[in-house]
């Protein structure tokens, strides 16, 4: 049988002294920057229904615009690729993400078109989110970046952060990061159109629950799982976000035992070791061993179930932006060198502290936040 280990958020940190200041914090990220317009009411509306908000604020979003903006109030130093136009949203967007530290010198300005915006109504009652989106236009394409400006935002880089957008500019993004060996992070929400151009040079993919099964046609998370490391050579390792259920995690490794375990029954395993009385993030994980997927192949790896926080109803108020605060922490985690057990219970505590305010920002922490202090310090 393949050992097992729990451990719990804050006991894993506990004794540490170092401050986790990366000392190379540059992460160069390219995606999506939008103007959220954010509703909340009491429930949500029936067809031909008029209703009141009960509040309403209007903020920056976007996969990497949220992702990058959590990075710098950990600490990190955010370049950020991606294009808006010169109207009053757009400069909104500029605005806020400067206030954060991200630098958007990289952010092409279109003389003419309308920013990306999005409508999201909150529902108080289910603590759910229906966002309706309208890109930017003209859209970015590849001459929009210059030569000098691409090799200018990637100079330094730690890490290289793509969310699946902006396709023709993120691959030739990806390909100079490639050649400059800086590893990719990529944040595959759902199959988009240019996306296998970009997964097959990436090292780690954060992805959503969907995700796994519909790009590899596998029957199950922990299968399709399998397949993606089988399928990307240089893929170290995948997140599944699985919201208030935490997340699923399978890490490529070198195994020197000749125990094999079918996968699905490792996850079962693991699965039966969670606690549902501990209330903060939590990470249980098996051993290196070989894992096996039946009908797709064998892979070396280590299988990890990180719980999330368990959020008193009386403090949700929106998740709407909690998948882009795991992966912002994520990016902080690599940089920082967390193991991957502190990485997973960093993460869910960022997307738990965000998820106590309105919008994909209001509450994204700041590295002095008194809820990451054991894993700062």
């Amino acid at each position: 049988m393949v050992p097992i280990t729990l451990f719990a958020g804050f006991d894993l940190v506990s004794n540490m002294s170092s401050d986790f200041l990366p000392e190379n914090s540059i992460v160069v990220g390219c995606g999506s920057v939008v103007l959220d317009f954010l509703a909340t009411v009491a429930a949500y509306p029936k067809p031909d229904q008029k209703i009141r908000s009960t509040s309403f604020k209007i903020q920056g979003g976007g996969n990497t615009g949220n992702a990058l903006t959590c990075a710098a109030r950990l600490g990190l130093k955010p370049r950020i690729i991606s294009k808006v136009a010169d109207d009053t949203q757009g400069k909104s967007i500029l605005d806020e993400l400067q206030a954060d530290g991200v630098d958007t010198s990289f952010i092409v300005v279109s003389k003419e078109g309308t920013s990306p915006f999005t409508y999201i109504i909150v529902d108080n009652q289910t603590k759910s989110r229906t966002c309706i989106h309208t890109p930017g236009f003209p859209p970015m394409k590849p001459n929009d970046l210059l030569e000098s400006s691409l090799f200018a935002a990637l100079n330094g880089a730690r890490i290289a952060y793509f969310d699946g957008r902006l396709h023709e500019t993120a691959q030739v993004v990806a390909r100079e990061a490639v050649k400059k060996n800086i590893p990719i992070l990529m944040d595959a929400e759902r199959l988009r159109e240019g996306l296998d151009d970009i997964i097959k040079v990436v090292d780690y993919v954060v992805c959503a629950e969907q995700f796994p099964q519909a790009w590899t046609e596998a029957a199950t998370v922990p299968k399709a799982l399998v397949s993606m490391l089988l399928s990307l050579p240089k893929l170290k390792f995948v997140i599944v976000t699985l919201g208030k259920d935490g997340c699923i995690m399978l890490e490529r490794s070198e195994v020197t035992s000749t125990e094999e375990m079918d996968v699905d029954k490792l996850l079962e395993s693991l699965e039966a070791r969670k606690n549902e009385s501990i209330y903060i993030p939590t990470c249980i994980s098996s051993s290196a061993t070989k894992l096996r997927a039946e009908g797709i192949g064998t892979i070396c790896g280590r299988l990890y179930i990180g719980t999330a926080e368990n959020i008193p109803l009386s403090e949700l108020i929106d998740t709407t932006g909690a998948g882009d605060a795991f992966t912002g922490a994520v990016l902080y985690a690599i940089c920082a060198n967390f193991a991957t057990e502190k990485m997973l219970c960093f993460a869910a505590n960022v997307a738990a502290t965000k998820c106590r305010a309105l919008g994909a920002r209001s509450g994204l922490p700041y590295r002095t936040d008194p809820r990451l202090a054991s894993f700062m310090q």
